[in-house]
């Protein structure tokens, strides 16, 4: 109510203000002499033009108040045009408020507004991640009926859209229907089914339509054979692998760093990873620069193999090749550390990447602090969490668990209060389970010598 109250005080009183400067500068100005040679323009301006209706908009999250905010503006006469209803319309498709989504497209189509299609494909998009396929349909259908042109760019989003709601035969029926609208398919259109038909499994789908691809004399993208060289790679088959990288060179579609990271990962997964090291310094012989992708596929195998050292030595090698690590590379580095048992070497990590100006993430601080906690370093732990509060990133609830049990365990229980009140500030629970996991490490492998510690500290 208080801020619906606000929204209505500010759009009331930025009419008053334009309504003083319109009487203001109408009325206040020395008028021209009759003789004078300065063109005169007759200039009138309308009370609420000075006001901004999509200022205030950005300011408001809740849909309701937005769309009071709306009926506001038009009952004092403002005339919302194309920016105001789709700005309006993108707010409530975010907070999928799709009934008023619905009550402003029919107010748009009365009004005989405009619109693009750019609206339209995120309508689409916001119906298929809320996972009403059936509503993303019907707006493409609906869209010529808003005198906007559909091109392939909507049709790629629907069929998307049902590619990712595992609607595949329909995605392939409206795929196969582009003719009839009028349109023709892209190397978009071509990778979206592609991909589809490898997240089922279907190599021979795939296949399929990639021969139609090549049959309509669509060009394939390093996307479409990265689709295909990945899949491959997944399922150990590096031979037509490789067999379908040569395809890229003879049509000369040059290769990226991730079609031979993909190679790299596959010849990992099979245990070669000297092959996969030698296949990182070939690629620059077949034009093509490694980069952090490449890199990441050998550090990560080395640290699962647990060869660390090596790993950092690859960190150096980058750094000599001007490559700059991003936070992926460092949280592959810190993982691997951490799990060894080696949080203090992580942790100087941690320290270098900031220094070079890369912001640690969730996950980074997340391993950080369940390293120290698998070490018994709960002070540390507690430094690590302080940072990941001031940074807006949260820890797990298991991880909670395991900080509160190590500090009650160790006397220190104004710092587990601390702990339990972060929790209880940012609404977050240990669940029953939790709770148990609790009572069993303080209770059970303590003989109860911590249970008043527990008690002590839930009474607090």
């Amino acid at each position: 109510m208080r801020r619906r109250l606000f929204s209505s005080v500010l759009v009331t009183n930025r009419c008053i203000l334009s309504r003083q400067h319109y009487y203001t500068s109408r009325h206040d100005k020395p008028t021209k002499k009759a003789n004078s040679h300065e063109p005169t323009h007759k200039f009138t301006r309308k009370p609420w033009e000075e006001v901004s209706f999509l200022t205030d908009l950005k300011e408001i999250e809740e849909p309701e108040e937005a769309l009071a905010l709306f009926n506001q503006y038009q009952e004092m006469g403002f005339r919302h045009d194309y920016p105001s209803y789709s700005s309006l319309i993108y707010k409530l498709a975010k907070s999928r408020n799709f009934d008023a989504v619905d009550q402003i497209l029919r107010l748009i189509r009365y009004r005989n507004v405009r619109c693009r299609e750019s609206l339209f494909i995120a309508l689409i998009q916001h119906y298929g991640k809320a996972g009403s396929v059936d509503k993303a349909v019907d707006v493409f259908h609906k869209m010529t009926s808003f005198d906007c042109v559909r091109t392939i760019q909507s049709l790629n989003t629907l069929i998307n859209v049902l590619v990712d709601n595992s609607e595949l035969e329909k995605a392939k029926s409206f795929f196969d229907g582009a003719k009839d609208l009028r349109l023709r398919p892209n190397s978009v259109s071509f990778n979206i089914l592609i991909k589809g038909f490898l997240d089922k499994c279907d190599w021979e789908a795939a296949c399929k339509v990639f021969d139609e691809m090549l049959e309509m004399e669509v060009q394939p993208s390093v996307v479409t054979y990265n689709s295909l060289i990945g899949f491959l790679c997944r399922n150990n088959d590096l031979g037509k692998a490789k067999s379908l990288l040569e395809d890229m060179f003879q049509k000369r579609i040059r290769p990226n760093a991730v079609t031979f990271g993909l190679l790299m990962k596959g010849l990992c997964c099979k245990g070669d990873y000297s092959e996969a090291k030698k296949l990182m310094f070939d690629m620059e012989y077949r034009g093509c620069k490694p980069g952090l992708v490449n890199y990441g596929v050998l550090m990560s195998d080395l640290g699962v193999r647990g060869k660390i050292d090596e790993a950092k030595l690859l960190l150096s090698e980058m750094k000599k090749r001007r490559i700059k690590p991003d936070v992926v590379i460092y949280n592959i580095l810190v993982n691997h550390l951490c799990t060894e048992g080696r949080a203090t070497e992580a942790y100087r990590i941690l320290t270098e990447m900031q220094m070079k100006g890369c912001k640690p993430n969730a996950a980074t601080y997340r391993m950080m602090v369940d390293g120290f906690c698998r070490i018994g370093d709960f002070d540390s732990a507690l430094d690590v969490l302080n940072a990941m509060l001031a940074s807006r990133h949260f820890p797990t609830p298991a991880t909670f668990v395991c900080m509160v049990a190590g500090l009650i365990k160790g006397g220190n229980l104004d710092h587990a209060c601390f702990v339990l009140e972060v929790m209880g500030k940012k609404k977050l629970s240990f669940g029953s389970g939790g709770w148990q996991n609790l009572l069993c490490d303080l209770c059970i492998k303590d003989e109860g010598i911590c249970c008043e510690a527990l008690s002590d500290v839930i009474s607090i």
